[in-house]
């Protein structure tokens, strides 16, 4: 570690090997806590290179234990968090959206770290479980369409560098590399990123895949559609820029999506809006994120035709279904 950590401090970039090499040695523990801080304190002056950032794919996904879900044919929507704005659970809401218009899920996800409430942090004060056993998470796809698969139950890289994230409190690359970790590797995803430059990594990522996929960025520095102002989007089908008004929704203030400050607050919130008492703005934000995720696995819909689907999902009761469903 302490080679990588002078080749870093010169400025250098990691090869893709050395990338892959210091991760394992992470999730092996083979690193005290100061060098690991270290470690992770240098990608917060700097953002990981598309070799680094390969590297550190590979080597968690090496040592992750995978699961099996080809035969559902899944899809993740998740964001990287990290965009410190504080939103509702948008991703994670959508997700039901998602799955109340039919769409099989298997959700990747992890605690806040930047924000005060995570996906995981609000499926388990709904009541949900946590768990790696396949048969268990194939159960909860036929009964309900969606599994959630808490990262560090799966992922040793991600459970050593835990207590890191949380002390540090800030983004790192492992806020980038949650999304392109997912145990169950989806051939669908949709993922919001918190910078340009975080896009561009992905789209390079996802188009060695063989995924349908979504990569987003709100322009105003959202990793979600926040219907704030525009929001940059490149698919399988290209790039573009969409506002608002182009998806027929309005421009919504940034304090009309935040969410609460704990994690009780963030689930009242999430329970309201489910059930439909959400407000126009909270509502129209859950739309627009499940529209294009719903266009994203079924390209050949127009986005009103997804839209259509999005609002039969949470208006028509289907996507409280499905969490009904999922938690009892």
């Amino acid at each position: 570690m302490k080679a990588i950590l002078n080749h870093i401090a010169e400025y250098k970039m990691l090869t893709r090997q050395q990338a892959h090499d210091v991760l394992m040695g992470i999730a092996q523990g083979k690193y005290n806590n100061s060098q690991v801080a270290a470690f992770l304190g240098c990608y917060t002056m700097r953002p990981a290179m598309v070799d680094e950032l390969i590297g550190f794919q590979d080597a968690l996904l090496e040592c992750c234990n995978r699961i099996d879900l080809t035969e559902f044919n899944c899809m993740d929507l998740v964001g990287t968090g990290g965009d410190c704005k504080n939103t509702f659970n948008i991703s994670t809401l959508s997700t039901f959206v998602l799955v109340g218009a039919g769409i099989k899920v298997s959700k990747h996800g992890n605690y806040g770290v930047s924000s005060g409430c995570g996906s995981s942090n609000v499926l388990e004060s709904l009541g949900y479980k946590f768990t790696a056993d396949q048969d268990e998470l194939k159960r909860q796809i036929d009964k309900a369409g969606i599994c959630f698969l808490h990262a560090p139950l799966f992922n040793p890289g991600m459970k050593a560098i835990a207590p890191f994230r949380k002390e540090l409190g800030v983004k790192t690359f492992f806020n980038i590399l949650g999304p392109l970790v997912n145990p169950s590797f989806p051939k669908n995803q949709m993922s919001g990123v918190f910078n340009l430059e975080t896009l561009r990594l992905y789209n390079y990522i996802f188009q060695k895949s063989g995924k349908k996929y979504c990569v987003l960025y709100a322009l105003d520095g959202y990793d979600e559609i926040s219907l704030t102002g525009g929001c940059k989007l490149i698919t399988n089908e290209g790039e573009r820029v969409v506002y608002p008004e182009d998806m027929g929704f309005r421009t919504v203030k940034p304090e009309e999506i935040t969410g609460g400050n704990t994690v009780e607050e963030a689930k009242e919130v999430f329970l309201k809006i489910i059930s439909g008492q959400g407000t126009e703005a909270q509502r129209s934000v859950v739309l627009a994120n499940s529209a294009w995720g719903i266009k994203t696995f079924y390209p050949e819909l127009s986005f009103e035709e997804a839209k259509a689907k999005a609002i039969e999902s949470l208006d028509g009761g289907k996507a409280l279904e499905v969490l009904k469903k999922l938690v009892g």
